[in-house]
């Protein structure tokens, strides 16, 4: 039976890992959350893994928001960020675990990266400054993991997501992301019959989303490719692969989809004095698909399986 420790496992990727895991056999899940685990104090970190003899590590934990919480916290994003992965990748390696998956963000890539922005434009050019501390943290990560590869033969590996939500993600107004923040504005305001709703930014940019369920399948899928064929689509100091379904739209559009799933009828416009962060961000995705993946969830799909479950879970969800 193989031991896997999923970190972060109460978060909306963790939580998505677990549920696809436990449909496996072979594999045999170990779990804690903040309380019983602190992944950003370092002796609590090593010794779990001295004492757990975990096989595997997915690296979902991290501190995560919009653009509003990136913008008035980012001492705490890159913080954060940087310990719990240093704590949790060299406790690994110190503990003898030889494989590791670290989860990522698409936002690593410059904020003028030629899109789609493929694999290669990593540190080519200047970050989103908007969350540019979250992006250094986990450009760190996928470094930290070439590194042990390098030095020490690790199998560890990372996955570049595109947008995610789904379910059990943050509703938070102001400190969330595009997704579940603009269901819940336009869920309430379709209750108070509300005549318009202003959604921030100019409506303009360009964004790529992906349903966490699909990106707990893909991370399994690149978690258990051979070594012979992950090697053979990336290079040794450029080994992660992006995740994403290849398609964008407007933040306009989404607002006009969220609008038709919730069943808002009202009025809808555009604050451009709002930044709107990056003007596109879509992933080439021709790595993953060469490995054999591909997406299964569309967006309005997803979106109504996302606003389904926030129904269900009103009174309980994270504010």
């Amino acid at each position: 039976m193989k031991r896997v420790f999923v970190a972060g496992y109460k978060g909306m990727v963790g939580s998505a890992l677990v549920r696809h895991l436990e449909k496996k056999t072979n594999i045999e899940l170990v779990l804690r959350d903040r309380h019983e685990l602190d992944l950003t104090v370092q002796s609590q970190v090593q010794a779990f893994f001295l004492k757990e003899r975990i096989d595997a590590v997915y690296l979902a934990a991290a501190k995560v928001g919009g653009i509003v919480a990136n913008n008035n916290y980012p001492a705490e994003f890159i913080y954060t960020n940087l310990m719990i992965e240093c704590n949790v990748i060299h406790s690994a390696h110190l503990a003898g675990v030889n494989e590791l998956l670290f989860l990522g963000s698409s936002c690593i890539y410059p904020k003028l990266a030629e899109q789609p922005m493929s694999e290669s434009a990593l540190l080519t050019g200047a970050l989103e400054p908007t969350n540019e501390p979250y992006a250094i943290a986990k450009i760190a990560g996928i470094k930290l993991c070439e590194s042990y590869n390098r030095q020490y033969g690790r199998n560890y590996r990372s996955v570049m997501p595109t947008n995610l939500y789904g379910e059990n993600d943050n509703f938070h107004l102001e400190n969330s992301h595009v997704i579940p923040a603009l269901l819940r504005r336009f869920h309430e305001a379709k209750l108070n019959d509300a005549s318009e709703i202003e959604v921030w930014g100019s409506g303009k940019p360009m964004r790529e989303f992906l349903h966490v369920d699909d990106m707990a399948a893909a991370s399994v899928f690149v978690a258990n490719v051979s070594q012979e064929d992950y090697a053979a689509c990336t290079q040794p100091m450029l080994s992660h692969i992006n995740v994403g379904t290849g398609v964008d739209c407007t933040i306009k559009e989404l607002a006009h989809t969220i609008a038709d799933v919730v069943g808002y009828q009202g009025g809808i416009t555009f604050d451009a004095t709002k930044p709107d962060g990056a003007p596109r961000k879509l992933l080439n995705v021709e790595m993953l698909k060469k490995l054999g993946w591909h997406y299964q969830i569309e967006l309005k799909e997803g979106l109504q399986r996302t606003y389904d479950w926030y129904l269900q879970h009103q009174s309980d969800f994270r504010t």
